[in-house]
């Protein structure tokens, strides 16, 4: 075995697809990438993710307490980069890459139809937020886009570097 710098230990513990967040706040919409993101319960579904402090949408996201995190293709690969190597500071990142959008039914965060599935979420948690940037949000409403069934994801393992969700390996286990 080789030491391993410690700078890359996220790409081993990489926690699930790469995601969109869009926010609303004072009539400006934004979307942001993201891979900090984790499940926390199921009933209801809850997820926690990290919003650095110096991202365009952490200031929108505290104020309003709520958000849309979209789960884009692969397919949007190239999309999905763009947006995350820019500042909704300094563009219109819907213009600029031809985001369309759509209304959601629970927060004024904007869905993202051409995205696999949409969750509409609030905020409930942000004890640890001023010291990890760490939001607990709860899943209001879910959207599926079924024209999208079974596109791959995307996973950062970082520098640039992605993998593509692979096949479904079923292992029988007890059920709770």
């Amino acid at each position: 075995m080789r030491t391993l710098p410690l700078d890359r230990v996220y790409q081993f513990i990489e926690p699930g697809p790469v995601v969109l967040l869009t926010t609303r706040y004072r009539d400006r919409a934004n979307v942001m990438a993201m891979s900090w993101h984790m499940m926390v319960d199921f009933e209801p579904p809850q997820l926690a993710c990290i919003v650095s402090d110096a991202n365009e949408s952490f200031v929108p996201l505290r104020k309003t307490r709520e958000c849309v995190i979209a789960i884009p293709p692969a397919g949007l690969a190239r999309t999905v980069v763009d947006i995350g190597n820019c500042s909704g500071r300094d563009v219109d990142k819907f213009a600029r890459f031809g985001l369309d959008t759509k209304p959601a039914r629970r927060v004024a965060a904007p869905l993202l139809p051409a995205c696999i599935a949409n969750l509409e979420c609030r905020v409930i948690e942000t004890r640890l937020v001023n010291a990890f940037c760490l939001f607990v949000l709860e899943v209001l409403q879910a959207w599926v886009e079924p024209r999208l069934r079974g596109e791959k994801t995307l996973h950062h393992q970082g520098y640039g570097r992605f993998v593509l969700d692979g096949d479904v390996v079923r292992v029988p286990s007890r059920k709770p």
